[in-house]
């Protein structure tokens, strides 16, 4: 497989990284670098005032090439899902760069159509789906009043209290069909995904599931977990959801006030690139001593999961993944989360402790007061796939159709 040349789209990457399914592309291209041999290349998107739309900028971080194209500030509802401008810009790069295989990694604003384009080259394809864009127009099944869709599988005649215009999203949901069908690998972050996924008619019979790799705690984390818990021996709890419903912040909040105790403490983080998510939020009212914690990228996360004993992932909807859940219990940290999907796919969660979404306080508090009374060092760290790991389950997926290729190719 040395040698190979990947081109990876991605609507966000270095030196523009924002979410994690990002953080997950860049990780993995960086891992079949390294382990692999590999050459990776990725095309991404951005907008810029002072660029020309539709202008390529070419830039590199960490030894991988970067083309991004500048998208003008407003875009058609089809342009999201099917822009023709990106591509062509795109089958262009395929076209001058010759990649051995594309990996549609996140491709929302970007668009599906240069799925088609590089089956039209023979370029074989693995595409990967992380939320529920592929299903829904509002990427994550969340209806306008802030609650989880619940459908599955997704039938789009049901959907008609959340989309713009019912006819507009037959045709998204054709086209993005359609395209799904051009890739020779579907993956999925987790059962749940792949099972709604292809129940809703999304490529069925060509997903696999894929598990997202995590940053692994170094060599010193233990230590300093260590070190924290003896220089202060309160429960610290974390929560990284940011102040909305659908992430279970006012359930948390609920549950915390008027608990009945102080003794511990919590760290909200803010995920915001411009530190808003908290801003204007009162915290005084709860229980315990509260603070905000500011944004911290893959070099910072084991400073921050040292300083907590708890995660909180109060989730109001059925995600596919969860990455903070599996990089804390990497980390022996205990996780109290709802039922939500694809995050509780880990032999480290027992189900009867998930508490049920739509559940109130009443849920919640008996494990907050449980784990108040626990000794945190009782819960031991879990072996949780890392970056190298998801790396090496990808180049067996890329082996796999380069060598059919060649032997097409032979025959």
């Amino acid at each position: 497989m040395s040698g190979r040349h990947i081109l990876l789209a991605n609507v966000f990457f270095a030196p523009f990284t924002y979410g994690g399914a990002t953080i997950v592309a860049e990780e993995v291209a960086r891992a079949l670098i390294r382990r692999h041999g590999m050459r990776v290349t990725a095309v991404s998107v951005c907008r810029r005032a002072d660029l020309v739309p539709y202008g390529l900028i070419r830039s590199e971080v960490a030894g991988i090439t970067n083309y991004l194209i500048n998208l003008p500030p407003q875009v058609s509802y089809a342009e999201i899902y099917n822009n023709s401008r990106v591509t062509e810009i795109v089958a262009r790069l395929m076209d001058q760069l010759a990649p051995d295989l594309l990996h549609a990694h996140c491709v929302q604003d970007m668009g599906a159509g240069f799925l088609q384009a590089a089956r039209a080259r023979g370029l074989p394809t693995i595409l990967s789906v992380h939320d529920f864009w592929w299903l829904c127009e509002r990427q994550f099944m969340i209806r306008s009043d802030q609650r989880y869709c619940g459908q599955n599988p997704v039938d789009i005649t049901r959907c008609r209290g959340c989309v713009q215009e019912m006819s507009a999203a037959r045709t998204r949901q054709d086209f993005l069909f359609q395209q799904a069908a051009q890739a020779d690998i579907v993956t999925y972050p987790s059962q749940f995904a792949r099972d709604l996924s292809e129940a809703s008619g999304l490529a069925p019979g060509k997903g696999v599931v894929w598990p997202n790799g995590v940053t692994l705690p170094d060599e010193g984390f233990f230590r300093m977990q260590a070190a924290r818990r003896a220089g202060d021996p309160r429960i610290a709890f974390g929560f990284l959801g940011g102040p909305s419903q659908i992430k279970g912040w006012p359930l948390i909040r609920r549950t915390f006030t008027g608990l009945g105790r102080s003794d511990f403490r919590g760290y909200l983080v803010d995920g915001s690139l411009d530190g808003n998510w908290w801003r204007g939020h009162d915290l005084t009212g709860l229980d315990g001593d509260w603070q905000v914690y500011p944004r911290f990228d893959q070099a910072g996360m084991d400073a921050f999961y040292a300083r907590i004993d708890v995660l909180l992932f109060a989730s109001q909807w059925k995600e596919t993944y969860g990455l903070a859940i599996r990089e804390a219990l990497a980390r022996g940290i205990q996780v109290i989360q709802t039922d939500s999907g694809g995050t509780t796919e880990h032999t480290a969660v027992r189900p009867e402790t998930l508490i049920p979404i739509g559940a109130g306080p009443e849920a919640l508090r008996p494990q907050i007061v449980a784990a108040l009374m626990c000794d945190p060092a009782q819960f031991p760290a879990h072996r949780v796939c890392g970056f190298g790991d998801q790396a090496a389950e990808l180049a067996r997926m890329i082996g796999g159709l380069l060598g059919q290729d060649i032997a097409r190719a032979r025959a």
